[in-house]
């Protein structure tokens, strides 16, 4: 029997899978990552509202597109709500990586 968490855990993972397509060659060095919050000194150009994720590294850090456990979980009504918004949260940064609309990433 799985918790909620190792639940959200493999549908990270899974959307994860969907999204390597997309990243291609030029960034299959990107990784994935859950994190329960997001800290609490975002960088000056993001929104002071709740993210559910983004993306860091960069250089010489590997990048990494974070999804945040609880703002997800908390905004979400169900677990399938859930699943729909990481979908969305992943797409959003696939796209930002990739310079397309978010809606032209389907996962």
């Amino acid at each position: 029997m799985l918790s909620r968490r190792d639940r959200f855990d493999e549908v990270v993972i899974e959307v994860a899978e969907r999204a390597q397509p997309w990243l291609g060659v030029r960034h299959a060095d990107v990784e994935f990552a859950v994190e329960e919050v997001p800290p609490d000194d975002p960088p000056p150009w993001e929104p002071r509202v709740a993210t559910l994720g983004r993306i860091v590294g960069g250089g010489r850090r590997p990048r990494r597109i974070v999804v945040y456990r609880q703002p997800v979980q908390a905004r979400a009504g169900s677990e399938a709500e859930a699943a729909a918004l990481v979908r969305d949260v992943v797409a959003e940064q696939v796209a930002l990586l990739l310079g397309v609309p978010p809606d032209e990433v389907r996962l």
